[in-house]
């Protein structure tokens, strides 16, 4: 039994509180809390865990059951007799609430002096204000808890000087910092310019000598996973957990921030640290795909770490060079001879040999072509695939295929006979589609094994929109297409109908269908009127329709609806002006990329741009932002994707610039 009342419990009127959640009964609080109690020296963590759900803030409010919880926690947490008493601290920390403050919490400063070092450690949090860290730092003698109270002060510090509020306390405390910077112990001191980071942003640039000279002595590397524990992480931190969270603190400077992962690299590389190598690339990788302008200065780096020794090493080497394209050229050879190259990372998506083929084909190098469709299947039908978006990984097959589609003729059989074997819902089928419907009239020689995929719902609508990127040359597939029918979605049998009319060179039937679906159409906006752009000048009948579709409807409806008027009546305006919506706001740091990517293709095709427009290209043109929001290797990609639109656009702003416009789209 501990020091916690129970005759205490049972007076309370629990049945007039609440609990943060509705569903949770307010007699779980007492009862929860009784059987903690009960087990004593026996209980454990999970002992703790439904009071989170019960007594914690959910959206921002308190429950009335918390108040009255409280002085029985802090009993159950400060009795030494207790087991999970760390965990009930860590429980009284989730509590502390604003609605809570007018509660008695003097109880749990006792915590700070607990002769438990793990007590103390999780009870920071709990200290009210700069005075009591003090006070704890002056008396504290373990070194795992001064490093967190250390970093506790300089954040409390922080915060008095953003509130403008200062005295005898925050100077202490900034000598306190002061001190421990010129101090000797060089762990210590990474965590007072963690610390002191609040109060000094510029410190971490001025202390980046030291911090990396820090970092990369493998003598130290062991001492933070001693001593730098905090009380929101379990466990302690490693040397490579406090890179990266160092890495954050001069990302106000771009220059000091790509400063700091490229002199890690170096150093790493020079002195064999493996660990510290992937963990500063991966601090690289993160800023090449926020920021176009540290190209240049990772290209060299990756180019020499495809031959070091460490599998994680070459495996992210290869990634960077991979998403820097045609810039890798220079090393293909060294890429070229990694293709049966197994090294791999724990933690990353694929392996060294598979990412070098994709970066060969990044650059259009022919060695990346045998085998790379056998790899690109495995890679989809690999069960339990799994990664994190923002990390280096495989990429989809889109992404690797479609920009090689002079290269079709070679591709397409081992894709033809994929389809063949995978049929209509093979895990490559609908992938591959994708490619073919971008390759256009040269995936026509893959037109025999499309066919018999009609008859499938689930792929049919992604065979027919091959079918009519095909366009007439697949008119061989006419009556096939005639007799599909997509039987759960009814509402694409028009698309079905129209689709085998235009590919059939009946002009006439493919636009009065398309017609007949957007003058029927539920509400403007709505139906294919983006298909009418296939008719030019022959659809202006439908002119006043799609009209009204642009000045009733938003975002998707409203741009392809704009780009629809301009392409069956010629006139610019009032197209221009719409196109105007989805593409300034890009210069002001929108971020509206897919509507960016349909308006550029749109002006190109247009020939002209507005004055606006060319203005906002120009400031998209200079920004060193990544022109995506997708995450990881996509983010450089469509970045690229993007750019390549912008120029095309711009362009079309000089003398007969119509015509030159037209042939580059």
């Amino acid at each position: 039994m501990t020091g916690m009342s129970l005759e205490a419990l049972d007076s309370v009127a629990w049945d007039e509180l609440e609990t943060a959640h509705p569903h949770d009964p307010v007699e779980d609080v007492p009862r929860t809390l009784r059987l903690l109690a009960l087990a004593g020296a026996e209980a454990t963590e999970e002992n703790c865990y439904p009071l989170y759900s019960l007594v914690t803030r959910n959206e921002g409010r308190t429950p009335t059951a918390a108040a009255a919880a409280l002085p029985f926690v802090v009993a159950l947490a400060a009795d030494p007799a207790m087991g999970a008493r760390v965990s009930l601290v860590e429980l009284l920390v989730a509590m502390h609430a604003p609605a809570l403050a007018d509660e008695d919490w003097t109880g749990t400063w006792a915590l700070l002096a607990d002769p438990d070092p793990e007590v103390r450690r999780a009870a920071i949090p709990l200290a009210a204000g700069i005075v009591r860290l003090l006070e704890q730092w002056r008396v504290e003698p373990d070194p795992t808890v001064r490093l967190p109270l250390l970093l506790a002060l300089g954040e409390a510090a922080s915060g008095e000087a953003g509130a403008g509020r200062t005295g005898d306390a925050f100077d202490e405390a900034r000598a306190v910092l002061a001190e421990v910077l010129g101090g000797d112990d060089p762990v210590l001191w990474v965590a007072a310019v963690h610390a002191s980071a609040g109060l000094d942003r510029e410190l971490p640039v001025r202390q980046m000598d030291r911090l990396i000279k820090v970092f990369s002595d493998p003598a130290l590397r062991p001492r933070f996973e001693e001593v730098w524990y905090t009380p929101d992480v379990d466990g302690p931190w490693t040397r490579e957990d406090l890179v990266r969270s160092t890495a954050w603190k001069p990302a106000h400077d771009p220059g000091a921030e790509l400063s700091f992962a490229v002199r890690l690299i170096e150093t790493a590389d020079r002195t064999g640290d493996a660990a510290l190598c992937r963990v500063a690339l991966d601090l690289a990788w993160r800023l090449l795909t926020k920021r176009r302008s540290v190209e240049t200065a990772l290209l060299p780096l990756a180019g020499r770490l495809l031959t070091d020794p460490d599998g994680a090493v070459r495996l992210r080497a290869a990634n960077m060079l991979a998403v820097l394209g045609p810039a890798a050229a220079p090393y293909a050879d060294r890429l070229a001879a990694l293709l049966d190259d197994d090294g791999a990372d724990e933690y990353l998506d694929g392996t060294v040999g598979e990412i070098a083929r994709w970066a060969l084909a990044r650059t259009g190098d022919p060695r990346a072509l045998p085998g790379l469709i056998e790899q690109l299947r495995a890679q989809e039908e690999e069960q339990g695939r799994g990664y994190v978006v923002g990390d280096p990984r495989r990429p989809d097959i889109k992404d690797v295929l479609i920009p090689l589609r002079a290269h079709a003729d070679i591709l397409l059989p081992a894709m033809r006979e994929t389809i063949r074997q995978g049929g209509a819902r093979g895990d490559a089928t609908r992938r591959f589609l994708e490619v073919l419907e971008a390759w256009g009239e040269d995936a026509l020689p893959a037109l025999p094994d499309l066919l018999p995929l009609l008859a499938d719902t689930w792929t049919s609508i992604h065979v027919i929109g091959v079918l009519r990127a095909m366009g007439p040359a697949a008119a061989s597939a006419e009556p096939a297409l005639r007799t599909c029918q997509v039987l759960d979605s009814p509402g694409n049998h028009s698309f079905v109908a129209w689709t085998a009319a235009y590919i059939g060179e009946d002009r006439e039937a493919a636009l009065r269908l398309v017609g007949d679906a957007v003058m029927t159409a539920e509400e403007p906006g709505y139906g294919p009127i983006g298909a009418l752009t296939d008719f030019g000048l022959d659809a202006a009948p439908y002119a006043d329709r799609v009209r009204l579709a642009m000045e009733n409807s938003t975002h998707w409806p409203r741009l392809t609806a704009a780009i629809t008027l301009w392409s069956i009546t010629g006139q610019a305006e009032p197209s221009m002006q719409v196109l105007e919506e989805f593409v300034l706001p890009i210069a002001d740091g929108g971020d509206g990329f897919g509507f960016f990517h349909e308006a550029l293709q749109a002006l190109i095709r247009m020939g002209e741009i507005s004055p606006a427009i060319r203005a906002a290209l120009l400031t998209v043109r200079q920004s060193d932002r990544r022109l995506s929001t997708d995450g990881g290797y996509p983010m450089i990609l469509r970045d690229e994707e993007l750019r390549g639109l912008v120029e095309q656009a711009l362009a079309c702003a000089g003398p007969r610039s119509g015509e030159t416009c037209r042939n580059v789209w």
